[in-house]
């Protein structure tokens, strides 16, 4: 799909994308990246870090650098973020940074909800504090957007965590748009539907052979999964200078999806107890992989 933008619409705008280096986060940066933006993103793994900025340059031709950075930490995040003001304000903060994975909520431990938790609650929080309190410090506008899902209306099954933490950030949303409105900082969010990554989607649909789990595309409205470009469409205005009066809202991408039932992972209560074994499983050689993958 062609952009609908000129490719110079968020030319002089600085942008740091948390989580940044896979995913749809890598997506989104690409599509700041190619209309003007000086992207900065940020994680824990320094290789898949530089060759996402590698692979932005590439593709597009514009700006990319990123920091290493433990968005559980609030120091970390604010050393980020300091690093960069040295070279210039940003002027956009897209949080992305999540994780999550499917499990019944009466076997999760507290680690794993920690693991979920801080980094979607309070990664995005201390990320917007430490821009916001720069921002308004210096006179500066800004504008934040923030990753959600559209659990953030109705809740989810099986993934609670997630749905917990996303729906907080969903609440951050609507009230640092009244109290920073006034000094010219806006913040929206986007609720994206099924967008299939490597990775993500497989800790969400993680038993082979089996249509419970992540969303099927014949679930969707309009029967397909969602196309990057629409996406990246989507958070290039809504970083831009031509919606500067769209604040504290949070728009669904989603075909339509949350409009028709389950919408939600309430379809995992046909599992059996074999069934989540084998996705616990599938889990843990997922995870181990990754491990093994931040060593190398």
């Amino acid at each position: 799909m062609k952009s609908p933008f000129r490719s110079d619409l968020l030319a002089g705008k600085r942008i740091l994308v948390t989580g940044g280096g896979t995913g749809l986060g890598k997506e989104i940066s690409l599509g700041f990246a190619g209309h003007g933006a000086h992207v900065y993103i940020c994680g824990r793994r320094e290789q898949v870090l530089a060759e996402a900025c590698a692979e932005i340059r590439e593709k597009t031709g514009g700006k990319a650098d990123y920091r290493i950075t433990n968005v559980r930490d609030a120091d970390s995040v604010d050393q980020t973020i300091a690093s960069i003001w040295e070279e210039g304000p940003l002027t956009g903060l897209m949080n992305n940074a999540a994780a999550n994975f499917i499990a019944p909520t009466e076997s999760l431990s507290a680690r794993g909800y920690e693991a979920v938790r801080s980094t979607v609650m309070d990664g995005s929080f201390y990320a917007t504090l430490s821009c916001g309190k720069r921002w308004i410090a210096e006179g500066l506008s800004g504008a934040v957007l923030s990753n959600l899902v559209t659990w953030v209306w109705t809740g989810s099954a099986f993934v609670t965590p997630s749905a917990m933490a996303k729906t907080a950030i969903h609440a951050m949303t609507m009230s640092l748009a009244a109290e920073w409105g006034p000094k010219s900082i806006r913040l929206n969010a986007i609720a994206p539907g099924p967008f299939p990554t490597e990775n993500a989607w497989e800790k969400l649909n993680p038993i082979p052979n089996t249509s419970v789990g992540a969303t099927q595309s014949d679930q969707v409205p309009l029967r397909r999964y969602g196309q990057m470009d629409e996406l990246r469409a989507l958070t290039i205005f809504l970083m831009s200078d031509s919606c500067d009066y769209i604040n504290g809202a949070t728009i669904p991408i989603d075909g339509g999806h949350h409009l028709v039932p389950p919408s939600t992972f309430a379809d995992l209560s046909k599992l059996s107890a074999d069934d989540w074994a084998a996705a616990r499983e599938a889990l843990r050689v997922s995870a181990e992989k990754e491990k093994q993958g931040r060593k190398a």
